[in-house]
Formats: C-alpha cells, structure tokens, sequence
C-alpha cells in the first residue's frame, strides 16, 4: 500500500499540471522507481511497448505534450504494476525472438534464458525438413520461433491447458507460422506418431522453491505451467519412460531445466537411453539450463 500510497502524490503532480512533456512524465515515473528501488526500465518499457514505439521514436517524441487519454492511460499501466501485476501482462504481450508474442494470466512470460537455449538449438539442428513437437509450448515461443525460422519443418504445439493452447494458436496466426495444435497432457495427444525432435519447457519449479521466488511470478503466473512434483522431476521422469515410442531412429530431445537439476535429469535419460549422447547446456549465468539427447 505504501507504494500506491507515494504514487498518488506523483499522480497529483501529473493532474495538477497543465500540460507535461513526454520526457518530464518519463522522469517523474523513473525518479519515483528509483527510490523504491525498481529499475527505471520499467517506465521506459510500459511507455514504449503501450504506445507501439521504438527507442528511437520515443526519444523523438520527448519535447512533445503528451496527450492527456495517453497519460491517463500510462498512470493506469503505472499502478497496475506498482500492485505487483507483471509489466507483461499489463501491455498483453511480450517480446521473444524480435517477435510479439501475446501473454496472459494464462500463459507463462517468455524468458530470455529460454531465447538463449533456442537459438543454440536451431544451429545445433540438422539442415534437413525435421518433425519436431513443442510439449507444453504455453505461448508457443519455442515452437512458432522454431517453425518460423525453419519454414519447412512439419511442428506440432501441444499444451494441456486449453487456455494457454488458445494463445499459442493466435500468435501462430498474427506471426504467420503454419503449426499442428493439439490439446491434452505430455503425449496423450500424440498417440501413433513419431517425431525427428521434441522440444519441451516443462513445469520443473519444486514447491521447496516457493520462499525463494519472486511473488508477482507466484500471484500472477500460472502454478500448473510452474510446479512439479517430487522435486521438481516429476514430468522428467515421465518422459524417460514413455518418450522413445516418439522418437524416429536418430533422435534428438533438447529439455529445459532448473539450474540445480542438470544431474538428476540427465541421469533420468542416460538411464533411459544408455547408447545415447546426454549432455548438459548452461545459460549466460553458468547455470544448467537444458538437457539435450541424440540417439
């Protein structure tokens, strides 16, 4: 409350001044984040992304008044997020890949650990048309990225929530990626097919975790998209055991992971598939972060 409570006194600044230029209203928001300790990125970012502009169109725009409906708008998206709301969330839609992507309460937001691992699986990927399914594609990041980068593979985007399915389809559909949808839990929906990749950020997050996690991700993320049982390994494990009859000869299995469980995975699949080459990639922290598998 202390924080809406400050921010009322900034907002009475904002509506007992006639006219403020773009740039005066940007600096009252982000002098007032920094003194609650937030990045002054936030403010740039809801203007910006609110407004459809760029970097550079925003700094052109600076010397000019904004538009009252613009301000009110722009003190709306403000305490929305100053009430814990993700700034995603807020603007409806998040950036993956240099494309648009829609998110919302029923999706996970895009993160860019996940971009960094992806683009290292399309280099890593064989040249050829592939079959390749995203399980749990939320968003549908990962499979529409991969479609649209690699127009002449067959992709099949899967999640269990009809929801979050619901999104990924129309983000297909704005970005122009030709994808197979279909809804259920893990392989359900795959029954009698066999894909050359699958691709998966399953829920892998412990409930032990939960003391440690940011508390707009635990009120505003959804949990099914999050947790796993034990400890986190929970889909993991099922996986090992059902994926082969997925797979066709030769193979590959790229898995996104928590940074402390690159061992237990990786052993899950090496038990799985003894002949197999398993390795362990990390991300730009030097934190584990997939659990890649060639047959």
């Amino acid at each position: 409350m202390t924080k809406l409570k400050n921010w009322s006194i900034y907002k009475m600044k904002f509506d007992q001044t006639e006219a403020l230029t773009y740039y005066e209203v940007l600096d009252r928001a982000s002098s007032f984040l920094s003194e609650l300790n937030h990045s002054s990125f936030v403010a740039e970012w809801l203007m910006r992304e609110r407004l459809d502009w760029s970097k550079t169109e925003l700094v052109m725009q600076y010397r000019n008044v904004m538009p009252a409906s613009e301000l009110k708008q722009f003190e709306r998206d403000f305490e929305q997020f100053l009430k814990g709301l993700p700034m995603q969330q807020i603007i409806g839609h998040e950036w993956f890949h240099n494309r648009k992507f829609k998110v919302t309460e029923d999706t996970l937001i895009p993160r860019p650990e996940t971009e960094e691992w992806l683009e290292q699986v399309l280099t890593d990927l064989p040249q050829e048309p592939l079959s390749i399914v995203d399980i749990g594609t939320g968003t549908g990041i990962i499979g529409l990225t991969v479609k649209l980068e690699r127009p002449a593979d067959h992709m099949t985007i899967t999640d269990i929530s009809k929801e979050a399915l619901d999104v990924a389809k129309e983000n297909a559909q704005v970005l122009g990626a030709e994808v197979t949808a279909e809804l259920g839990d893990l392989f359900d929906p795959l029954v009698g097919k066999k894909f050359d990749v699958i691709i998966s950020n399953p829920p892998y997050i412990s409930e032990d975790e939960i003391n440690v996690m940011d508390q707009s991700v635990l009120d505003y993320e959804p949990k099914s998209a999050l947790f796993a049982d034990e400890d986190g390994l929970a889909i993991y494990k099922r996986m090992a055991e059902s994926i082969e009859k997925y797979l066709k000869p030769n193979g590959r299995i790229y898995l996104e992971i928590g940074y402390q469980q690159g061992d237990s995975v990786s052993r899950l699949f090496k038990n799985a598939f003894p002949d197999a080459k398993v390795t362990i990639w990390q991300d730009f922290n030097q934190l584990d972060r997939v659990v890649a598998v060639e047959l």
